[in-house]
Parts: C-alpha cells; structure tokens; sequence
C-alpha cells in the first residue's frame, strides 16, 4: 500500500501519559510529508523523463531497423544489379562467340569455295590446255600434209614440165 503525503498528515497518534509532544511530532510529520511531496514530484518528473527517453531510443531502434532494412535491400538491389550485370555479361560474351564463330563459319566455307573454284579453274585451264594442244597438233599434221601436198604438187609440175620439155 503507497503512503501519501496526506497520509502522513492526516495521521493521527494516540496521546499516553508521557507521550510525545504533539507539536513536535505533527512538525516532523509535516516537514516528512513536504519531504516526501518533493521526492513524489521529483520521481514523476524522472519517471517521464524516463518514458521520454523510452521513446527517444524506441524511435531510434525503429529508425535503426529502418536503416537496417534500407541497408538491406540497398545490397540486395546491389547483388541483383550485379548479377543481372553479369548475366547481360555472358549473353553479350555469348552473342559475339556465336556472331564469330558464324564470321568463321561463313570464311571458312568462302575459303573452301575458293579452293573449289581455283582447282576447278586449274582442270578447266589444263583442259583447255590439251584441247589446244590437240588443235595445234591437229593444225600441224594438216599443214603439213598442205604443205606435203604442195611439194607433191611442185613435184607433180616439175615431172609435168620435164616431159613437156622433152
């Protein structure tokens, strides 16, 4: 049960024969409730301090868990920005590996064609070659059988003209 300080004022004590001196004892009782009146003020006034302070630092732990989750989701928007970063990474390293292995794919088959042509062109060229050369010879055997023929012929005369003449 709380004492008050109008408990102790209002307290009364009962008067013996050789008792104390009223006066001196409803003083000491009021100087005691005074006492206590101040002591009563001063520990509300610490008391709302106090929820004040309670408030204060709720409001900081609130704001500290804020911060906390702010933190938070600041590195886990990091760590997502940064795979993300390395996922378009790899698919841009990803494209150019196939764009040039396409590039080579693409040269490569050029070179084989290239290859192709050159050797076709090198058949055709000694084909051509022997066909000319076969021309040639052809050619050859007709003009000397032209010119065969026309010794033949001069022959021919001279004998004509020898027995002409004789």
């Amino acid at each position: 049960m709380k004492i008050t300080p109008a408990d102790i004022q209002q307290q009364q004590f009962r008067i013996r024969f050789r008792g104390f001196d009223v006066s001196q004892v409803d003083s000491f009782l009021e100087r005691i409730a005074d006492e206590f009146k101040t002591l009563i003020a001063e520990n509300d006034n610490k008391q709302k301090e106090f929820q004040k302070l309670e408030r204060e630092i709720q409001e900081y732990k609130d704001r500290e868990k804020a911060f906390k989750g702010a933190m938070v989701n600041a590195q886990k928007a990091l760590d997502d920005m940064r795979t993300n970063a390395e996922k378009e990474a790899e698919l841009v390293v990803a494209e150019a590996e196939m764009k040039a292995e396409k590039m080579l794919g693409t040269a490569h088959n050029r070179l084989t064609q290239l290859h192709e042509d050159i050797s076709e062109l090198k058949r055709q060229r000694m084909q051509l070659e022997v066909e000319l050369g076969t021309i040639l010879e052809a050619h050859r055997k007709l003009l000397d059988m032209s010119t065969e023929a026309m010794d033949d012929e001069k022959i021919s005369e001279e004998k004509l003209k020898y027995l002409k003449g004789r």
